[in-house]
């Protein structure tokens, strides 16, 4: 059973040659790669399975926007740290802030809107048993 959610999700991640450039910065589109590994571990961690959610209610989350502002570049071998905050729930949906960081510095900022679809295309209510795992901002940690 997973303990208590806190408001932010923090995920761990290393810089491989393969997310960099010749120049061995990561490359932009990279970020938005790191930012769903984040946001799949924190729901995972929240003991909701995409697979599981998929054959159980026929729903997936996905995204339907994303705003990024790259600030820092994060280079080879660095050890990044992704945080991720619920901002608010709706219905069919999650607006996300998400923050990159480096030794506390931030690196990029992203705004994230991910929506609940059924096998259709078309929004879904996300279920209870997601909705009530989802710690929101206004939670203390």
């Amino acid at each position: 059973m997973p303990q208590a959610p806190m408001a932010t999700h923090r995920q761990t991640i290393r810089v491989y040659f393969e997310d960099t450039d010749a120049a061995g910065i990561v490359y932009y589109a990279n970020y938005l790669k790191f930012a769903e590994r984040a946001r799949t571990d924190m729901l995972r961690d929240l003991g909701i399975s995409h697979a599981e959610m998929m054959k159980r209610d026929g729903h997936v989350l996905v995204v339907r926007r994303c705003e990024i502002d790259y600030l820092k570049p994060a280079k080879l071998d660095d050890l990044l740290t992704v945080e991720t905050v619920a901002m608010k729930l709706g219905g069919a949906s999650v607006e996300l802030r998400q923050r990159v960081l480096r030794d506390g510095d931030v690196l990029a900022e992203l705004k994230v809107l991910v929506v609940c679809i059924g096998n259709d295309g078309r929004p879904a209510r996300i279920p209870d048993y997601v909705r009530g795992a989802i710690p929101r901002a206004n939670q203390s940690e």
